[in-house]
């Protein structure tokens, strides 16, 4: 009989209130690339929540329980005869592949690609918060056309779970002149104390004024879109050189088929009706972009091993820092519920959410 361990589960597609604290089997080695970590940590992401409430379910199909979560931190307890990367009792990170979603459990599994050993300056739970949306952060900002250095980079939202790693990236990696965000009234001072001082150079409040009235018009060089908004501030890009990367619109029918999420043996494929909407929003969106001549695009995280392994050098040169603004026990089923409920409605504080398995 298999051995069994604990996790969060979907009974079926929900909301954070119908999510179950359940006993499923516990992966083991079966391939030569197989890492199985023990999980001391994993954090919470928009599409955790998302994709656990059927978002994608006119394009795939899951099995329940439904396993969440992609973001894992803990140790290596075996792996496969191919690895060579970690070894048993390597303390890593990874953002797990969809094969092996499940990432809020005691344990997980998957190749050795998306592995990768984490910060030492790190505990479990900071370390668990990077993966997914450091990646993407990190993957969107290479896709503007040449440097940004000395650049004006607007990223919306900077004390979310994205913009958090967005915001510092932008600055100290990527050399911007300018970082521009926007949080609500009792963030504002909360800005530079999570970020660091002169990571970002202007903080808006949104709820008291409108970016498009703040911002002069034709002044910034690159948006990340964290919130959807992209087409509300095309009149606040430089024209023929700027660019739009959306993370919170809706891609192209290729861009979605194409994305980790769609990544399993039974190979899933959007329906005809699903790929016309999809297409039809993408296709409004660029040409709209590209009447104020502005390059704009859609962007699913690409997992891998290689990115994991930068944001560790980031993160030990000090460039980068984690910011966690709730911590919940696993097992306390009624907490992780509340957790996951203010995430799934928009509302997720100040950074990242970390389930704690394993208490550091």
């Amino acid at each position: 009989m298999a051995m069994q361990m604990l996790s969060i589960t979907a009974p079926t597609y929900t909301d954070p209130s119908g999510y179950e604290l359940s006993t499923v089997p516990r992966p083991s080695v079966t391939e030569k690339t197989d890492v199985v970590i023990r999980v001391h940590a994993a954090s919470v992401n928009p599409v955790d929540v998302k994709k656990a409430d059927g978002v994608f379910k006119l394009a795939m199909k899951e099995e329940f329980p439904y396993q969440i979560g992609y973001d894992a931190a803990g140790v290596v307890i075996d792996i496969g005869e191919s690895v060579n990367g970690v070894k048993v009792g390597d303390e890593v990170y990874t953002r797990l592949p969809e094969v092996g979603r499940g990432a809020w459990s005691e344990y997980v599994k998957c190749a050795e690609r998306y592995v990768s050993l984490k910060p030492k300056n790190l505990s479990f739970s900071d370390a668990a918060s990077l993966p997914l949306a450091g990646v993407t952060a990190l993957q969107v900002l290479r896709k503007y056309n040449g440097s940004l250095e000395g650049k004006t980079v607007f990223i919306p939202a900077g004390l979310s779970g994205t913009g958090i790693f967005g915001c510092q990236l932008a600055k100290n990696v990527f050399r911007a002149g300018k970082v521009i965000t926007t949080v609500s009234t009792s963030k504002i001072p909360k800005v530079g104390e999570l970020l660091g001082e002169g990571v970002v150079d202007q903080v808006i409040d949104y709820t008291k004024h409108d970016p498009t009235e703040i911002i002069p018009q034709g002044s910034v060089d690159f948006l990340f879109d964290t919130t959807g908004q992209a087409m509300q501030f095309l009149s606040l890009m430089v024209p023929s050189t700027s660019t739009i990367v959306s993370i919170a619109t809706k891609p192209s029918a290729a861009t979605l088929q194409a994305s980790s999420v769609m990544q399993r043996p039974d190979n899933p494929s959007i329906p005809f009706f699903g790929r016309l909407f999809l297409d039809a929003g993408d296709t409004m969106r660029k040409l709209r972009a590209r009447r104020w001549g502005i390059t704009y695009m859609y962007w699913f995280l690409d997992p891998n091993a290689e990115d994991l392994d930068t944001l560790t050098g980031y993160v030990e040169e000090g460039k980068l820092l984690p910011v966690v603004g709730a911590k919940v026990d696993m097992r306390d089923l009624k907490k992780v519920r509340e957790a996951c409920e203010l995430i799934y409605n928009g509302k997720g504080g100040l950074g990242k959410t970390v389930l704690e398995v394993i208490r550091d």
